[in-house]
């Protein structure tokens, strides 16, 4: 997981040849967008994958009195040339967060916890946890330092990627570090965070918070073709992912790194056409009360032009919804009221370009011709 480019940061492939960036498939049902735009967004996108080196990209855009742009572009293999394809198993990162955060606003409206309630009331051992608040960490303004920073982490990970992680073994690695801010007074996307509302789920519940999301957020929704993996397990058809963040900085292949470390904060799968239910279940706050939803979408700024964060979701330029980043793999899922437009993007690298995310880098550029008064902000 990357916190924010938009949203991310932590833990570039070689650019192909411009026949490897031809769409391989053709858009569905409804038809081609507009032939025009069509043809702009199919330039933009390759334009953007041969400039970040991106292997291969799913992109899916929909808007009512628009004919659905859908697209698979590139490679899911860059020893074979498999073409991606657009009902490949992608892992989301952060995504998961939406899941999580999602999980824990149902047992607020069942009355079985509280925002407010400190997280000293449920887990023992974090510093200042009688003053930081479940709000605060759902919002990311907890103050906690994020474990996925810790250099130790890091280097025990990337030494072992199909090792398999506990949350508990996880939790030490942010709790050994200083508060970064009193709670309440500032933004840090911090995946300590989720790693704790995560182990809050599993304590209330009694359950393991893969089966509480799934009966609770993924039954509900039907999205049959997303889970929760306990380990480095990863449904078929899928791509191979790859990544920079190595010990050598040398581009791997991660398909088989295990996502275990990074659990409720970024642990998920999913594909393209689960995300564009989710995104607009999400936004709109179907599995929730209206009261619920409205303090979610309740978004305090975060130092990003036009770009708020609520409880496990962000506003930017009106589009809201979240965005992951794992080693080999990204996601942007996404809805807009305004046009009532939702935009998945799903890719099978994170090596960053000039700084930036490439999956922002390919959000920006699809809304900047189809959305240009709401443009993604990457």
């Amino acid at each position: 997981m990357r916190a924010p480019s938009t949203m991310r940061r932590a833990l570039a492939a070689g650019a192909l040849a411009l026949a490897a960036l031809l769409p391989t498939a053709l858009p569905t049902q409804a038809g081609a967008a507009p032939r025009g735009l069509a043809d702009r967004l199919d330039a933009a996108v390759r334009q953007t994958m041969a400039e970040a080196g991106i292997p291969g990209v799913v992109v899916g855009l929909w808007r009512p009195g628009h004919r659905d742009y859908v697209r698979s572009f590139g490679v899911a293999d860059t020893a074979t040339g498999l073409p991606v394809d657009e009902d490949m198993y992608f892992r989301i990162g952060s995504e998961t967060k939406t899941f999580t955060v999602t999980a824990l606003l149902e047992l607020v409206d069942d009355c079985v916890i509280g925002l407010d309630d400190p997280i000293s009331k449920y887990i023992d051992g974090v510093r200042d946890g009688e003053h930081i608040t479940l709000r605060q960490l759902a919002e990311m303004r907890s103050g906690l330092f994020s474990y996925t920073s810790d250099a130790d982490l890091l280097k025990a990970y990337l030494s072992a990627p199909e090792r398999q992680w506990a949350p508990e073994q996880l939790l030490p690695y942010g709790m050994k570090h200083d508060n970064l801010f009193p709670p309440g007074t500032e933004f840090d996307y911090s995946n300590s965070n989720l790693l704790l509302l995560g182990l809050v789920i599993e304590k209330v519940t009694g359950r393991d918070l893969a089966s509480v999301i799934h009966d609770r957020v993924l039954r509900p929704s039907r999205l049959h073709r997303t889970l929760f993996p306990s380990g480095a397990e990863f449904p078929t058809p899928h791509p191979h992912g790859y990544s920079n963040q190595t010990l050598t900085g040398e581009t791997a292949d991660t398909t088989n790194w295990n996502p275990s470390w990074a659990w409720s904060a970024g642990a998920m799968i999913s594909t393209l056409h689960d995300l564009r239910v989710w995104a607009e279940d999400l936004a709109t706050g179907t599995l929730l009360s209206a009261r619920t939803q409205a303090q979610r979408l309740n978004g305090l700024p975060t130092g990003i032009p036009d770009t708020t964060y609520g409880l496990g979701i962000f506003n930017t330029h009106g589009w809201i919804g979240h965005d992951g980043s794992i080693p080999g793999y990204e996601s942007v899922a996404v809805y807009l009221p305004d046009e009532d437009a939702t935009l998945v993007v799903l890719l099978n690298t994170d090596s960053q370009h000039g700084g930036k995310a490439p999956s922002s880098l390919l959000a920006k550029a699809i809304t900047t011709l189809a959305t240009p008064n709401h443009i993604y902000g990457g």
